[in-house]
């Protein structure tokens, strides 16, 4: 009989979400932060739930950051997580901690909860205060439930920008139960993850501790989230958070599990799809765009070269022109500063070679020109170096960019 690798054993949930595992519960309401769209959303666990979280790198960290590592430390648990959208509370000094703290005791007291079982998110706008008595209104006024639609009207709260809702469902079986894990995210500018550049929330009813699920989302983080970019700018607010409320009552989780690599890989194709839709829906971005490495030292140049392809200015341009100008493609790998052999490299955009071991193909212009046309872009670079292997996912760069970000505060 042949044994299921760890990718095999991972179902796609239809029209599931964070809703889908056990014991989970949401509710939003529009507090009036964004004029009249729902902008205050909460995510509430039955029982204390395991929590991990990796947080953005840019020195600027909001004040709902600061609350949100104070309570996972405090025990490794999380209840609750509280989100508003429309005021990012970064940059706002002792008034903004106050607010963010404030904002975490108000959840637990309307939930009946620990003060440090609460995390806190917002994103929007940077150095505003939050509107205290709108979220206190907010706050008191919301109610849970387990539907799609109570899913979708959180999903809706926590967004800015974006055009589109994100969200996936995944299951395995572990130990003979059904595991899933339900995930959402926000974010479609200051994309450039390193971790993280966006909020993204996962549920799961796995029965796992805060320490070995933080393990698993560091291993993971490094693949997905942290492998997309938009614009090039790490925002100052966002974060990855995971919370695991052990519902599905399986063995607990730890690295010598036999199925721990399943867990794993149920992460990562979680972290994966959010992370490819937040690089779809960047801000005036009509295209996505995967890069594949190969043949680099490792696997971290591979996802290094990957990036800074993704990532060129001067790649996502020609994308959105539908141009196969494959030097600008040799220019971000460059740029890289990875290690490789100029007279080695293979490039190849979708099924078109472009170059052969440094030597350049003849191809269709015309060919290369619809393929270009598409709403999903894929470039594959073989650098003949060494086994590394990595992806990067990205997005055009349109005129609609400019236009979004010219006017965001007005």
């Amino acid at each position: 009989m042949q044994t299921l690798s760890a990718v095999d054993k991972i179902k796609t949930v239809e029209n599931g979400g964070i809703l889908t595992p056990l014991g989970f519960q949401t509710g939003a309401v529009a507090a009036g932060i964004r004029y009249t769209k729902l902008d205050l959303g909460v995510i509430l666990s039955e029982k204390p739930a395991s929590s991990a979280a990796v947080y953005t790198t840019n020195l600027f960290q909001a004040a709902p950051i600061k609350v949100t590592q104070e309570s996972i430390a405090e025990e490794g648990q999380l209840q609750a997580v509280v989100v508003n959208s429309g005021c990012a509370n970064a940059c706002t000094g002792k008034q903004g901690y106050e607010d963010a703290v404030k904002m975490r005791n108000l959840t637990a007291k309307k939930f009946g909860l620990k003060e440090t079982q609460v995390a806190v998110a917002s994103t929007g706008v940077i150095g505003e205060c939050l509107p205290m008595e709108r979220i206190e209104a907010g706050i008191l006024a919301l109610s849970l439930g387990k539907l799609a639609s109570d899913g979708d009207s959180f999903q809706t709260a926590i967004l800015t920008t974006d055009l589109v809702m994100k969200t996936c469902c995944y299951s395995a079986e572990i130990d003979g139960k059904t595991v899933s894990m339900g995930g959402t995210s926000k974010g479609s500018g200051m994309i450039h993850p390193n971790m993280a550049t966006m909020l993204a929330f996962l549920t799961t009813d796995a029965n796992i501790s805060s320490e070995n699920l933080s393990l698993a989302l560091k291993q993971v983080t490094d693949q997905t989230f942290n492998q997309i970019t938009v614009d090039g700018d790490t925002s100052t607010n966002d974060m990855v958070l995971v919370m695991a409320n052990g519902m599905a009552e399986n063995n607990p989780l730890t690295p010598d599990h036999q199925d721990w690599e399943t867990f794993v890989e149920l992460l990562r194709a979680s972290c994966e799809s959010l992370a490819k839709q937040i690089a779809k829906d960047g801000e005036g971005a009509t295209k996505l765009v995967e890069v594949e490495v190969k043949g680099a030292i490792n696997d971290s140049e591979a996802r290094w070269v990957a990036k800074q392809i993704v990532g060129s200015s001067l790649v996502k341009t020609a994308v959105y022109g539908a141009d196969a100008n494959w030097g600008r493609i040799i220019g971000a790998i460059g740029q890289s500063k990875a290690s490789l052999d100029p007279n080695t490299v293979d490039v190849a955009i979708g099924p078109i070679k472009m170059l052969q071991n440094s030597e350049p193909q003849k191809f269709s212009e015309e060919q290369a020109l619809d393929y270009l046309k598409q709403d999903f872009i894929q470039i594959f670079v073989d650098l003949h170096y060494g086994e590394g292997y990595g992806k990067a996912w990205g997005c055009d760069l349109s005129y609609d960019y400019v236009k979004i970000n010219a006017s965001y505060r007005s």
